[in-house]
């Protein structure tokens, strides 16, 4: 008998794996080969980024041919639908345009607003992670749980933070004052990857002071089904941007999200 959403996952799965195909593929190029859309201060986005959102689209559309679609690249799709699919193409974008090996690929379905399908998967490492409403949290096939340790002094963390200055004022203070408690302190510019890590227990915990829902729907759902703890709330002055606290749980922090 088949686990619930087992359909949706799989195609979340299968998108993920053909995505991930193509950037692999396109990893290899030096930067004068790629095409940039868009540059910031602190932000790049690529050419590639749009293709890989498309291609995940056309996965889903050829299944479900009304959802809704809610990705970093662009909204598309029946808005009224009850499955809303959220896609980030390229987490990471600043990462693999600089050949830094570290950034994924992220695929969420929501169904009457319940996120019930996470699929993540770092195509360099050939990591896929799986989460399914009534079904199992896995990284490639096998049942994954959050960390156990709970003395911050042997917790590893990451700690996000956008380049906007009040956000920096937010989260600078945190950050400081981790440094010095836990075992290390990580920014790796990935929230997709550092929310799953939080999920499979190689992070203790994840903080950001602002950060999009394509960036951690899937890992959302991830780390509560591997035993975590999210506090997941919506920023006061930006629209679709959240502050966020993913974690074992068995931690002081002394920050909320």
């Amino acid at each position: 008998m088949n686990a619930p959403y087992s359909q949706e996952l799989r195609l979340a799965c299968q998108a993920a794996l053909a995505a991930g195909e193509l950037l692999h593929e396109q990893a290899q190029k030096s930067q004068e080969e790629f095409i940039v859309d868009h540059r910031e201060a602190h932000d790049i986005k690529l050419e590639l980024d749009r293709r890989s959102q498309e291609l995940i689209e056309k996965k889903i559309k050829e299944v479900f041919p009304h959802a809704a679609i809610y990705g970093e690249e662009g909204i598309s799709g029946n808005p009224h639908s009850e499955d809303r699919w959220i896609i980030d193409p390229i987490d990471g974008t600043v990462n693999f345009f600089y050949g830094i090996p570290h950034f994924a690929i992220s695929i969420a379905l929501e169904r009457q607003e319940q996120t019930v399908v996470g699929v993540i998967y770092d195509p360099i490492r050939h990591e896929l992670w799986e989460a399914s409403q009534g079904g199992a949290v896995t990284l490639n096939r096998r049942p994954i749980a959050v960390s156990k340790r709970n003395k911050l002094s042997e917790a590893v963390l990451s700690v996000g933070m956008s380049k906007s200055a009040a956000t920096m004022e937010q989260m600078l203070p945190h950050f400081l004052r981790l440094v010095q408690s836990a075992q290390k302190c990580r920014l790796m510019g990935s929230a997709t990857l550092d929310i799953a890590y939080v999920a499979c227990g190689r992070l203790d915990a994840y903080i950001e002071g602002e950060i999009s829902l394509w960036d951690i729907a899937a890992g959302v759902l991830m780390v509560e089904m591997a035993g975590g703890i999210i506090d997941l709330k919506p920023h006061p002055s930006k629209a679709d941007k959240y502050s966020i606290v993913a974690s074992s749980g068995l931690l002081s922090l002394g920050v909320g999200a």
